[in-house]
């Protein structure tokens, strides 16, 4: 994934028109523009990431009650302690994907799309963009990047689908869990990673795949968004562990940009 920044230094890149348009975009009432606008929010603020990541902290929970830890109580000097991982590892998440994600936006601006390619319809056509970098090695180089993001997808794709699918149906389920403890859970894990295998073989262009699945995430995230907002931010619920005042403006600001992009792609596609 770092190929990209090394890429982005090593072409000319005008870095004031970078910055320009980072802070400025110029948005397009265009049906194109906002449907990869949906697609990128949608890789951003995916609904799996939810369910696997407030799968995992129960489970850190549940592990850490079992070793007779002391659960979480509103006002407790450990509290804080206790939370720090979490906010350092969302903190360092966020900071990485998002610098990774800009860099290849900026890399296969200035060297793809620089050169007429605006549309890729293969990884060997994807790879190209690290060619200045990597030279006869990009697509070796893009192979080993897709691999490594696949084998962290797999888990959390599957992993969130049944846990989704076991907490809705009230069954067992949790990779802490033995096979004959939690067997429809790793059914669900073992029919997700098979459909995926399935999509990865059949003559389907593999790039619309992403995309119009990013699409999907990015539209089924809204309602997920405004159920979590209203969770996070009821005293009722979460008491004294609610979400701060500026918190939830902020997550109600995302909540609402989400759904106004969304609205905005129904209608261009209605009106065409």
């Amino acid at each position: 994934m770092f190929a990209y920044v090394a890429t982005a230094f090593t072409v000319h890149v005008s870095w004031s028109d970078v910055l320009a348009s980072t802070f400025v975009p110029r948005i397009l009432w265009d049906r194109a523009f906002i449907l990869m606008l949906v697609a990128v929010l949608g890789t951003t603020i995916s609904p799996y990431l939810f369910l696997w990541q407030a799968s995992l902290e129960v489970e850190e929970r549940r592990i850490k009650e079992r070793r007779k830890e002391a659960p979480l109580k509103s006002g407790s000097a450990s509290v804080r302690r206790r939370f720090e991982p979490i906010v350092i590892d969302t903190w360092i998440g966020m900071a990485l994907s998002n610098i990774v994600g800009f860099f290849i936006i900026v890399t296969t601006a200035a060297t793809l799309h620089a050169h007429g390619v605006r549309n890729i319809g293969s990884a060997a056509e994807a790879a190209e963009a690290l060619r200045p970098f990597a030279g006869p090695l990009a697509f070796l180089l893009f192979a080993l990047g897709i691999v490594g993001t696949g084998l962290l997808a797999i888990p959390a794709l599957a992993g969130s689908a049944a846990y989704a699918i076991a907490e809705t149906f009230g069954w067992n389920g949790s990779l802490g869990l033995g096979l004959q403890r939690a067997p429809r859970f790793y059914l669900v894990v073992a029919t997700a990673t098979l459909i995926g295998c399935i999509g990865a073989v059949i003559p389907v262009d593999p790039i619309a795949m992403l995309v119009w699945s990013a699409v999907v995430n990015g539209i089924v995230a809204v309602p997920l968004m405004v159920g979590m907002m209203m969770v996070v931010t009821s005293r009722k619920i979460m008491g004294k562990f609610a979400a701060s005042r500026l918190l939830a403006m902020f997550g109600w600001a995302a909540t609402g940009l989400m759904g106004a992009i969304v609205a905005a792609l129904l209608l261009t596609s209605v009106t065409g």
